[in-house]
């Protein structure tokens, strides 16, 4: 989407009331308290925060409405709160208690008409789409970039088919995006890097393609897209830009996530086509502050809210 400023945006992955962070969704460790945070980052400039409840949906209980209560409390910037919410009455209870948007993941996979029902009841800027996204190699030369591309499983990727001549002049962006990217697009062995759709906390690999799944989130009303490269997560060599800029060609803002180490990934995900970069322990471990992070992007030509 790519059209207003840039958004900063710490995230607070909650297991048990206490904010944890992992590599590549595994490994947690205790980060603190995610009240004591969530006041820190209202106070340093964070354009919006994030909270996900990342065991709620794996354990299949509510997300936990008093720890998001007392975050919300704290804060005078907008609250988006996944993990746990299945229904209707689940977003109305988190809406109610001070959180803006809601971030739908599992439950959207398994019932993809709660993103219809939430966005006609409360409006699709509240409605976000998170996405756990890995790699997996589709086997296909690279004259044939644009051909039928076919997983380790032999299953069709049709997200990869060329737009231009399978989906009508709506899609040539798609298009556009994916020839942009095609080097990077195409490992060295020459294989196609696809994407599939993991839910429960990364625990599940659901089949689907990622580009699909979030063009049909958009088509049922979706406002965003929370987009985590789970090959990226946590080890800070920065965000996986291929998948940023495949993603760039949705009409919704995306937001990168999984791999910011140091500033200048943040910059590369923006250039890349990333609407807001959302990061956890490089702002929980104060190895980045968010102030001396806006002044950097200023200063290389992005537009952000200072």
């Amino acid at each position: 989407m790519n059209r207003f400023a840039k958004r900063i945006i710490p995230c607070l992955d909650v297991k048990d009331g206490r904010v944890v962070k992992g590599v590549n969704f595994v490994g947690l460790v205790d980060a603190g308290d995610p009240v004591e945070i969530a006041k820190r980052y209202n106070e340093e400039g964070a354009d919006e925060l994030c909270f996900l409840d990342i065991t709620a949906s794996h354990l299949g209980r509510d997300t936990i409405v008093d720890v998001v209560e007392r975050v919300a409390r704290e804060l005078f910037i907008p609250l988006t709160v996944g993990g746990g919410i299945r229904t209707i009455d689940d977003i109305s209870r988190l809406l109610n208690v001070g959180c803006d948007k809601i971030s739908l993941n599992s439950a959207a996979i398994k019932n993809p008409n709660l993103i219809d029902e939430a966005a006609n009841k409360f409006g699709s800027q509240c409605v976000v789409i998170a996405i756990d996204a890995k790699r997996n190699s589709i086997e296909i030369s690279r004259g044939d970039l644009y051909g039928e591309a076919r997983n380790s499983n032999g299953d069709l990727h049709g997200g990869m088919r060329n737009p231009d001549t399978n989906l009508g002049s709506e899609a040539r962006n798609f298009g556009e995006i994916l020839r942009g990217a095609q080097d990077e697009i195409l490992t060295g062995n020459g294989e196609l890097c696809g994407y599939s759709v993991f839910i429960n906390g990364g625990r599940l690999d659901t089949g689907r393609d990622a580009l699909a799944w979030a063009k049909e989130a958009q088509e049922r009303g979706a406002g965003e897209i929370l987009l985590t490269s789970m090959d990226c997560d946590g080890v800070k060599n920065g965000f996986e830009l291929n998948l940023t800029r495949i993603f760039s060609a949705l009409d919704i803002p995306v937001i990168a996530s999984g791999g910011a180490g140091k500033m200048e990934h943040f910059k590369d995900a923006f250039l890349a086509g990333a609407d807001a970069c959302l990061a956890a322990s490089i702002f929980h471990f104060r190895e980045i502050e968010i102030k001396a992070l806006k002044a950097y992007l200023q200063e290389q030509g992005i537009e952000v809210r200072l």
